[in-house]
């Protein structure tokens, strides 16, 4: 077999030219390979049945469950690659078990009141008269971000990735790139959201045409990841809310509350641009409130009449 460092590399080329995978799934890909190799050229061990179980245990022993997960079907694809290329005549995959109980966990939702005072700080905060030019550009941007982060139910790489041709303010429409490269289109149908986008993009339209990017820092680069949930923690912290709040718990409560509101689940599903329903499936737990709703305006039991002597 071909020397295992030049194999991974081929397989990311191949992973970002001819699948056109989303660059942050070739860094986690390229990390879980080296480690694969690592692993392999560090001990005894060789590239087959016996070997992949050894390291199979060996990570089992180190990560939590998803990250296994994502490094098992990395490595899966590497050799079903392997294989389909003809540079191994047997898959040592094909008879290895590697199912595993993973941990069912709920997804973390921010409540409808907190969303309240998360966007209610940053309106006010515009308000305020001592505010410099850049403070306010500043908090106009942090609103729009907000606002459609919500808005949408887009993961933080999406909105960050928008460019500034995917807005479409006229139509009220945003073009969103999901993994894999799936694009989706969110209508936006709340006039305060189309406002604070609108606001946004005037007061930024040189630094957006000169970046190409719709979201944008001080520097006229791309607003990354990182800004967006510092961004959120500023506010959370001024709101005095006390538990941790992430980007992509916006996106869990967008599915959340909409189910809650009775929107049918396929399609939240499309709205998420998940591949298959069991994915959002597990929004179906966490919706409490309509389920006391339900319980307690809808059961049968109320309308039984009980003779109690």
């Amino acid at each position: 077999m071909k020397e295992l460092k030049l194999l991974t590399e081929n397989y990311l080329s191949y992973c970002l030219y001819q699948k056109n995978l989303n660059p942050k799934t070739i860094k986690a890909y390229s990390i879980d390979l080296k480690q694969f190799a690592r692993f392999i050229e560090c001990s005894e061990n060789e590239i087959n049945k016996a070997g992949i179980n050894n390291y199979l245990t060996h990570i089992h022993k180190i990560f939590k469950p998803k990250t296994i997960k994502r490094k098992i079907a990395c490595l899966k694809a590497f050799f079903n690659y392997l294989e389909y290329e003809e540079i191994l005549d047997k898959n040592p995959f094909t008879r290895l078990n590697v199912k595993f109980k993973e941990p069912s966990l709920l997804p973390r939702t921010i409540s409808i009141n907190n969303l309240e005072t998360i966007l209610s700080i940053a309106y006010t905060e515009v308000s305020k008269h001592d505010n410099t030019e850049f403070q306010l550009n500043t908090l106009y941007r942090d609103i729009a971000v907000l606002e459609l982060l919500f808005a949408t139910g887009s993961r933080v790489s999406e909105l960050c990735s928008l460019s500034n041709y995917d807005v479409d303010l006229i139509n009220k429409a945003i073009l969103i790139t999901g993994k894999g490269s799936k694009e989706r289109i969110i209508q936006i149908g709340n006039d305060d959201v189309i406002t604070a986008l609108k606001t946004y993009s005037e007061r930024f339209h040189n630094d957006i045409e000169h970046s190409g990017f719709f979201f944008v820092n001080r520097l006229k680069n791309r607003l990354s990841e990182q800004s967006v949930r510092f961004m959120i923690n500023k506010y959370v912290d001024k709101a005095g809310i006390t538990i941790h709040i992430t980007p992509h718990m916006f996106r869990h409560s967008f599915a959340t509350l909409l189910l809650e509101e009775d929107v049918d689940i396929r399609y939240i599903q499309k709205l998420l641009r998940h591949s298959s329903i069991t994915t959002t499936q597990i929004y179906t737990h966490v919706t409490s409130t309509k389920q006391k709703y339900i319980l307690t305006a809808k059961h049968p039991r109320n309308k039984l009449i009980i003779n109690k002597g």
